[in-house]
C-alpha cells in the first residue's frame, strides 16, 4: 500500500511543479495571474473505523488562481490600459455575435477597420455615452464594440465672428474714395489700393465645411475737425467675391457697408449703416452686427454671419493691428488623438479642434473571480462558480480605476516561485525515496522466503 501512497505524493509533486513552472514561464505575460496547487489527504473511513488510522496518500483538490494586483509598467501608448483595483476588461470575439471573455491584459491596438482589439483580435467592449460622456445604457447587453472614427463627421457653418482691432488715427482719407454725400457716395474698388486704407482676412465655413475667404476692407471717411472731434470709418465685408450688406437685407443694392464712429479719445461710440434715402441717413446699430445672408460661389448654402467688434476696437496713434479675429465654424476634422481618462471615458480629438466621446470602457466584476475558467492569453470566461458578471464604469460601485499609458504586469514573485520549485523538487525526491524504501522492504521480505 505504501507504493500507492508514495505514488500519489509523486503525482502531487509533479502537479505542483507544473503549476510553479507555468507561473515562472508567464512572468512576462501582461495581466497574467499566478496559480497555486491545493492538496488534500486521502482517508478511507467508515462509521466503525478506529481513529488510529494512517492515510492513503494525497490528491490534487484544485488549482487556485490568485487575482492580486500586479505592478504597473509605463507605456507611451494611450490604448495601453491597466486597472487599478478590482475588475476585468470585457472583450468579444465577433463584430455582432461572439463569445465574451474577461481579461486584465489592457494591451489594445486598432485593426484595419479601426476597431480597438486585444492581442488576440477580440473587440474591446464599451458602454454607450452621450456627447457629454454620461452613460446612457447599462448591463452586459448594452455593450458595443469600440471603433475609432476616421473623421469627426461634423462640420459647422460659421455664424459668429469675434473681431477686435486698432485703427490708426493718423490715417488719411484715400484719394480715390468719395465721401458720403458726394455725387458718387458708394465708390469703392477692392482691387484698387487707393480706395481703402487697410484690410483683414480670415476663413469661414459653410454647412458642409467648405472653406471660404472672408475679407473686411477698412476705409477712413472723416477726420476730426475743430467743430467735430469724431472720426468715421467704413468696413466692407466680402465673403468670396460677394459683398455682404450690414443692414441685414440681402436685397439692398449696392450692399451697405458698416459705419464705425470713434470719439476724440479713440473709443468706438457708434455703429450703423447708411440707408438708400437721398441724402443717405445713418441708421444706428448696437452690439453684434447681423449681416445679410450671403451665398458666394462654392458655398453649399447661404451663410448668416454676425460680427462683434467688442470693446477692444479702438482708434489710436498705433499702427493698424488686428488683435483678435475668431470665427466659430469648422470643417470635418481628421482623427488626431485618442485619450482614456481614469473613469474609462474614451475621447477622440480631431484636427478641427472638436472632440467626441466614444464610450466608457466596460469593467466587469465577479462575486468569486477564483471560479473563472482560464482560456489562455490572460483571459477568463464566466462559470457557475464565478457567478454572473456585474458590469459598470471604472471608478464607481467598487470597480477599479483605469490608468492609460500603463500595463499591468504578472503578479508573479520570481523569488517565491524559485523557492516553490525547490520545495516541489524536494517533495518529489522524498516520495521517490519512500518508494525506494518500500521496494527494499518488499525485496527483503521476498528474500526471507528464499
Amino acid at each position: 500500500m505504501s507504493f500507492y501512497t508514495s505514488l500519489s505524493g509523486l503525482k502531487a509533486a509533479q502537479s505542483d511543479l507544473s503549476v510553479v513552472s507555468n507561473n515562472v514561464a508567464n512572468v512576462g505575460t501582461v495581466g497574467f495571474k499566478k496559480s497555486s496547487s491545493q492538496f488534500g489527504d486521502i482517508i478511507s473511513a467508515s462509521p466503525l473505523q478506529s481513529s488510529a488510522l494512517s492515510g492513503q496518500g494525497t490528491r490534487l483538490k484544485g488549482i487556485d488562481q490568485e487575482f492580486t494586483q500586479g505592478g504597473f509598467q509605463s507605456s507611451e501608448r494611450s490604448l495601453d490600459l491597466a486597472i487599478s483595483g478590482q475588475g476585468f476588461f470585457v472583450t468579444k470575439t465577433g463584430v455582432t455575435n461572439g463569445s465574451i471573455s474577461y481579461t486584465r491584459n489592457g494591451s489594445f491596438s486598432v485593426d484595419a477597420d479601426r476597431y480597438v482589439v486585444d492581442n488576440s483580435g477580440a473587440f474591446v467592449q464599451v458602454l454607450p455615452t452621450d456627447a457629454s460622456g454620461t452613460i446612457t445604457a447599462t448591463g452586459i447587453a448594452s455593450a458595443r464594440n469600440l471603433q475609432l472614427p476616421l473623421t469627426s463627421g461634423l462640420s459647422r457653418a460659421t455664424a459668429s465672428i469675434d473681431l477686435s482691432l486698432n485703427l490708426p488715427n493718423t490715417a488719411d482719407i484715400p484719394a480715390n474714395r468719395s465721401v458720403y454725400g458726394a455725387s458718387n457716395p458708394y465708390a469703392f474698388d477692392r482691387f484698387d489700393l487707393n480706395s481703402f486704407n487697410q484690410q483683414a482676412a480670415t476663413t469661414v465655413y459653410d454647412i458642409q465645411g467648405n472653406a471660404l475667404p472672408a475679407t473686411i476692407y477698412y476705409t477712413r471717411l472723416t477726420t476730426p475737425t475743430s467743430t467735430d472731434p469724431n472720426s468715421t470709418w467704413e468696413a466692407r465685408l466680402f465673403v468670396g467675391d460677394s459683398q455682404v450688406s450690414a443692414d441685414g437685407d440681402p436685397t439692398t443694392v449696392p450692399p451697405a457697408p458698416l459705419i464705425m464712429t470713434f470719439d476724440g479719445n479713440g473709443t468706438m461710440t457708434g455703429q450703423g449703416y447708411y440707408d438708400t434715402a437721398t441724402p443717405p441717413v445713418l441708421q444706428p446699430l448696437t452690439g453684434a452686427i447681423d449681416y445679410a445672408d450671403v451665398q458666394p460661389a462654392g458655398a453649399a448654402a447661404a451663410l448668416a454671419l454676425s460680427i462683434d467688434y467688442g470693446s477692444n476696437t479702438r482708434q489710436t496713434a498705433s499702427p493698424f493691428t488686428v488683435k483678435t479675429f475668431n470665427q466659430d465654424g469648422y470643417a470635418a476634422g481628421q482623427l488626431d488623438n485618442v485619450t482614456v481618462d481614469s473613469e474609462g471615458l474614451v475621447t477622440a480629438s480631431f484636427s478641427n479642434g472638436t472632440s467626441q466621446a466614444l464610450g466608457k470602457i466596460m469593467i466587469a466584476n465577479f462575486t468569486n473571480p477564483e471560479g473563472l475558467r482560464q482560456l489562455g492569453d490572460a483571459k477568463w470566461a464566466a462559470t457557475g462558480a464565478s457567478g454572473d458578471p456585474q458590469v459598470g464604469a471604472a471608478g464607481s460601485n467598487g470597480f477599479g480605476s483605469i490608468a492609460s499609458g500603463s500595463l499591468e504586469q504578472a503578479n508573479v514573485d520570481i523569488t517565491e516561485e524559485l523557492v516553490a520549485l525547490i520545495q516541489a523538487q524536494r517533495n518529489f525526491q522524498a516520495n521517490a525515496k519512500a518508494i525506494d524504501t518500500a521496494n527494499q522492504m518488499t525485496q527483503t521480505v521476498v528474500n526471507l522466503r528464499n
